[in-house]
């Protein structure tokens, strides 16, 4: 059985204005081998061209932890945002990190929240799973939008993720 995205009240999937889901499963990698990847947003903009500009607020950092503040740039957004969990991969457990970001204020106002599930599956494979929910009025239009610039541009941070991994590995 292979494991879900906990969802927080107020975003769990089709009762948000936007909701994306992309998966890749890949033999040859670990869960140890992706999490540090992610889990360090200075090494997002190295893999994945659709982001920028990543720091910490408060001194913290540079990995992601519970309840850590952050800042990056997404799909033209400046996106404040928080870590709200975090569980490191384990031989028992699937890597578990999330965040609630927004941008904008009223009308411009975009609330995501946006998961990530790293696990290792038999045969020497990882599943790496995103899904990110969104609401307010930018997310309505992202969500028409065709194609969906957020299936898309996960798609390539998924990708990107999964060649890092491999060049990291040797």
């Amino acid at each position: 059985m292979q494991n879900a995205i906990h969802w927080p009240e107020g975003f769990v999937p089709g009762f948000t204005e936007n909701y994306v889901s992309n998966e890749v499963i890949v033999a040859g990698l670990s869960a140890a081998d992706v999490w540090p990847l992610l889990v360090v947003p200075a090494q997002w903009p190295t893999y994945y061209a659709n982001s920028a500009n990543t720091r910490f607020h408060d001194h913290q950092g540079p990995a992601l932890s519970d309840g850590v503040r952050f800042y990056f740039e997404t799909f033209g957004f400046p996106v404040e945002a928080r870590c709200n969990e975090f569980i490191a991969p384990t031989a028992d457990q699937p890597g578990r990190v999330a965040w609630h970001g927004w941008a904008g204020e009223g009308d411009t106002r975009l609330d995501v929240h946006h998961a990530w599930l790293v696990e290792d599956l038999e045969g020497g494979r990882v599943r790496i799973l995103t899904q990110e929910t969104q609401k307010g009025k930018p997310a309505l239009e992202l969500h028409n939008a065709k194609p969906n610039p957020m299936i898309n541009g996960h798609q390539d941070w998924l990708d990107g993720l999964v060649a890092a991994a491999f060049k990291a590995r040797g």
